[in-house]
């Protein structure tokens, strides 16, 4: 249960009746962390507007390399919903959901190719606090996917970070999108 109760559709405006039907067609459930949102209007419209905007804007990394650090980011934030809805859209979109149980081997696991562990290793030095980005990372990265990509990449990582912040400050847990399979998949162990 989140620690601010979201706005349930019966008690929703002609509006946001409107917008939880497009999100429940679209995800097969209203998703949690728009309906706790959705008690402040108009930060929940920006948002909307944000995340379509991004989804259209990005489109030069690869699908695969940049749901991967995203999802990296939720798991290193420790974001239980993220994480969740993460799997289920890459699942969606076609990608190996498998591998995703040896992120944390990423540097040595033949799941992964080389453009996919820079962009892994660049989102967890992203997501460190304080951050550990160098110079030669981005110089490496954007060898391999241009400044556009290098971009695109860090305003991915970046937009995943506040996500899964907000979700986990919030109290928002996985919503069960992937039915289980989220489980499977390792979280970072906090208490260290």
């Amino acid at each position: 249960m989140p620690r601010i109760e979201g706005v349930a559709a019966r008690e929703a405006g002609p509006v946001l009746r409107v917008l939880y039907w497009f999100a429940k067609r679209r995800f097969g459930a209203v998703p949690e962390p728009f309906t706790v949102l959705a008690r402040h209007r108009g930060l929940m419209l920006a948002g909307a507007k944000h995340e379509l905007g991004v989804r259209r804007a990005s489109k030069v990394l690869p699908a695969g390399v940049r749901e991967l650090a995203v999802f990296r980011v939720a798991q290193q934030v420790g974001c239980s919903w993220c994480v969740d809805f993460g799997t289920m859209l890459q699942r969606l979109d076609g990608l190996d959901i498998d591998r995703l149980r040896h992120i944390d081997d990423y540097t040595t696991s033949d799941s992964y190719t080389a453009d996919e562990r820079l962009a892994i290793a660049y989102a967890d030095a992203m997501t460190a606090n304080p951050m550990t980005v160098t110079d030669e990372q981005v110089a490496e990265l954007t060898a391999r996917f241009g400044e556009k990509g290098v971009i695109e990449l860090t305003y991915q990582v970046a937009l995943e970070n506040q996500r899964a912040r907000m979700n986990h400050a919030l109290g928002i847990t996985d919503q069960g999108f992937t039915s289980g399979d989220a489980c499977r998949v390792p979280t970072v162990d906090t208490s260290r």
